[in-house]
Formats: C-alpha cells, structure tokens, sequence
C-alpha cells in the first residue's frame, strides 16, 4: 500500500510540473495567428523597446489612463519608443464604475494627444482593481456610450472594447457591436467573433523584466485601415 502511495504522489507530481511547464510555455499557433503582441503599463517599467521589437513583437497596446484623472507615467515614453522601433500601437484606457464615460473619454483624449497611433484606441472593462459599485446594464450601457461617442468622434474609429470573461458574462446582453479584445488564458476564446485574443498573463519577452500580457490579432490589416 506504501509503495502504491508513493506512486500515485509521483504521478501527481509529475503532472503538476507538466501543467507548470505547459502554463509557462503556452503559446498558439504560430502559424493561424502570426502577429504577437503585448500590453504593457507602468508596471512593467523601462523597457527596451529594441529588444521587444527583435523578439517577433509586432504590436503593442500601451496603457494611458484610467477614470477620470490618472494618467499612466510611462506612457508618453513607451508610446514613442515602440513606434520608434516599429512597433504598431494603440492606446487603452482602464474604464471605471464611478466616474462619468464622458470624463474618462477626456481624460483619455487629453493623455493620447494628436497621434492616434496605428491600431484604434481600446477601452479595458473588467471588475478587478474597479469600484466596489457593480452598476446596473442600462447605467453601465450609457456611461460606456458616452466614452465610446467622445473617443470615436475624435479618432474616427470604432473603439476595441478589452472583456474578461467575468465582464463578459455580466454584461456581453448590453455591450454595443464593436471589436472585442478577449482575455481567454491558455485556450482559445470559444466566442468566434474575436479581433484580438490575449492568452497569456505571466509571459517573457526581451527587453522586459518581470512578466507581460501576451496576445496575437486575427486581421492585423483590419484593425490598422
């Protein structure tokens, strides 16, 4: 019985190193999603935007607010040295429950400036780090409506919205039709209606240290006419 005990801890073992190994590794075909990117923000600090560029990085959304007032502090550096090593970038915005979208929708233009970079601006709705308040659809609806009307007005794009899946699932009822940035970790999103697919929380790239958000595009052409 010992002996049988001791096997089936080392099969145990074995499997959750596998699953560690597979977690760390996960990465989707290359070949059906050519394109990857990254997301960044103040928390991945100075990074070598070179480096990123040289590790088959072709893109990259890049933090610039979120609510009403803040500001991200490194985004002004990471948007001009990813162009400059020839990245594609759009800029996000980390939506909140207890402000105004019209507010935000200012505070994101004001942070964004003239350049409206090359992949359309992207607004990140999820409930970790948000407000306690959990807004009503219709009250949700209308604020984003309101950040969507300003922002697009103003990039002349239709505005990617970023979902987890918890958003997802609260709120896909009410959300309007535009391009969706999905958080499915490790597998492929089942909705097929995906523009952007981010896969991975916790992976390496060159010129980065500590951890980065990975993802890959469906129709990079699509997303930069």
């Amino acid at each position: 019985m010992r002996k049988f005990t001791r096997f089936i801890l080392c099969v145990a073992v074995m499997a959750a190193g596998l699953g560690v190994v597979y977690v760390i590794l996960y990465e989707p075909s290359r070949t059906a999603h050519p394109r990857r990117g990254i997301d960044v923000s103040h928390h991945q600090k100075e990074i070598d935007w070179r480096k990123v560029a040289r590790d088959d990085v072709a893109f990259a959304f890049i933090k610039a607010s979120e609510g009403g007032d803040y500001r991200d502090t490194r985004f002004a550096a990471n948007w001009r040295e990813a162009q400059a090593a020839g990245l594609k970038v759009g800029a996000y915005h980390f939506f909140t429950f207890c402000r105004p979208g019209r507010d935000q929708a200012k505070n994101f233009l004001d942070a964004l400036g003239r350049d409206k970079g090359s992949l359309p601006a992207a607004l990140d709705l999820e409930f970790g780090g948000n407000c306690a308040t959990k807004p009503e659809p219709s009250a949700i609806r209308a604020e984003i409506d309101s950040f969507l009307a300003l922002v697009e007005q103003q990039t002349g794009r239709p505005v990617i919205l970023y979902v987890t899946p918890e958003f997802w699932d609260a709120y896909k009822g009410i959300l309007p039709r535009r391009p969706l940035w999905v958080r499915s970790l490790f597998r492929r999103p089942d909705d097929g209606q995906w523009s952007v697919w981010q896969y991975h929380d916790a992976g390496s790239v060159d010129g980065i240290v500590g951890r980065v958000d990975l993802n890959v595009i469906r129709d990079m052409e699509v997303l930069t006419r």
